[in-house]
């Protein structure tokens, strides 16, 4: 990480016996004993640049960068210009998290020695860390230059170029530094999530389709192909993770993609793996009773529902799906209960005045039934016509019924 060729040692080398024993130490990579004897050698000439350099450089092997930085900036005073100590000293301000004042030394590390990579990647990483995006591209470019075959300098300025918003410019580089560096491969996702957010759901499908063997990149395929209204594509991806890496999310987008491609028989089988699978997850609880009901199962889908209102006692949603439910199979206590709940929430509307009168109706409590059509019309103001012209005939009929009595 360090700079310090064979020729600064040479220059560098003293006579004395400290230095001396402390560069011995150096080698051996004994950094506290470099430490102490170098730290003598300061004491004993506090100009002494040389040992004053090989202090920094044991404290910054040792993790004191605090006291690494002071030292090279003392070496700088005594010795300006000194490429290993401005070099080092910018590494060190990176990885400190100073990147603005890193980039004025890794600056004049690069200029000193034009054709020489590692001062070049390190400014550019100081510029794109200070949020210079474009003085990072430049000198990323740079570093292709210098060494096209640099994966780092290729992602570098992918990523310089990303965060200007040029992702056309960005993607070659993006797949560059993967070609040139297998670690870097997954760096792609990286380019395919910049696709996402700007919306190039096209290209970035591209991206996912260059991994055929990961699990990620083909859930998200499939997820994205079923976005882009092409289920039928997206059900044997999403079939595949679901296979060899089953989650939650992998199974609601299959099931997701059985419903739009019109196979809502196989959507109910993975929901309700699911769901087993992580009984905790209400949201996917909520889904799947949603799809037993639009299968019309009801019976299984109130057993749904109502498992997520015990846990969510305040979902007004929860509660008008059970309560849907609850009318469905003629279970009208429950189903009145339900519709209470619902009004303790504050969230009953004219739908749930009409369901209410309608539940009252059939089981003959005419006098209540009376009192919630007309509440429900004069809640409606005409936005259900024909829920209303219900309403008033069974009023005609249920007024008619209570004057016999």
């Amino acid at each position: 990480m360090w700079s310090l060729t064979a020729a600064a040692l040479l220059l560098f080398a003293q006579t004395t016996d400290f230095s001396a024993e402390g560069l011995k130490a150096l080698e051996a990579k004994n950094y506290e004993a470099a430490a102490q004897l170098f730290a003598k050698a300061v004491e004993a000439d506090p100009k002494d640049y040389s040992a004053l350099f090989h202090l920094a450089l044991a404290h910054s092997m040792l993790g004191k960068d605090a006291e690494a930085v002071a030292q090279y900036k003392k070496v700088l005073e005594l010795k300006p210009g000194l490429y290993e100590a401005g070099l080092n000293l910018g590494i060190l301000l990176l990885r400190q998290k100073q990147p603005r004042e890193a980039a004025a030394f890794l600056e004049a590390a690069a200029n000193k020695k034009p054709r020489e990579l590692r001062p070049r990647l390190h400014l550019a990483q100081a510029l794109f860390d200070a949020g210079e995006f474009p003085g990072a591209e430049q000198a990323y470019r740079a570093a292709t230059e210098l060494d096209p075959a640099s994966a780092l300098a290729q992602l570098g300025l992918a990523k310089a170029l990303a965060r200007q918003n040029r992702l056309d410019g960005a993607g070659p580089h993006f797949r560059r530094a993967a070609e040139l560096d297998a670690g870097f491969k997954d760096a792609l996702f990286e380019l395919a999530a910049l696709y996402e957010k700007n919306g190039q759901a096209a290209e970035a499908m591209a991206v996912y389709q260059q991994f055929p063997d990961h699990a990620a990149a083909r859930e998200r395929l499939g997820q994205l192909l079923v976005e882009a209204e092409r289920p039928a594509e997206a059900i044997p991806h999403l079939e595949w993770v679901v296979s060899k890496s089953p989650s939650a999310a992998s199974r609601l987008a299959l099931a997701l993609a059985y419903k739009k491609n019109k196979q809502p028989e196989r959507a109910l089988p993975v929901l309700q793996q699911a769901v087993e699978a992580e009984p905790a997850n209400l949201d996917l609880r909520l889904m799947y009773g949603r799809s037993l009901r639009d299968e019309k199962k009801f019976a299984e889908a109130a057993r749904e529902f109502l498992q997520y209102v015990r846990a969510r006692p305040d979902s007004i949603d929860g509660w008008n799906e059970l309560a849907a439910m609850l009318i469905s199979l003629e279970q009208y206590p429950q189903a009145l209960a339900a519709l209470d709940r619902v009004s303790a929430l504050g969230g009953e509307t004219a739908g749930h005045l009409y369901l209410r009168a309608v539940i009252l109706d059939r089981v003959k409590d005419y006098k209540n039934a009376l009192a919630a059509y007309e509440r429900f019309l004069a809640a409606g103001q005409g936005k259900n016509p024909d829920e209303e012209f219900k309403a008033r005939q069974r009023i005609r009929v249920i007024r008619k019924e209570l004057s016999r009595r």
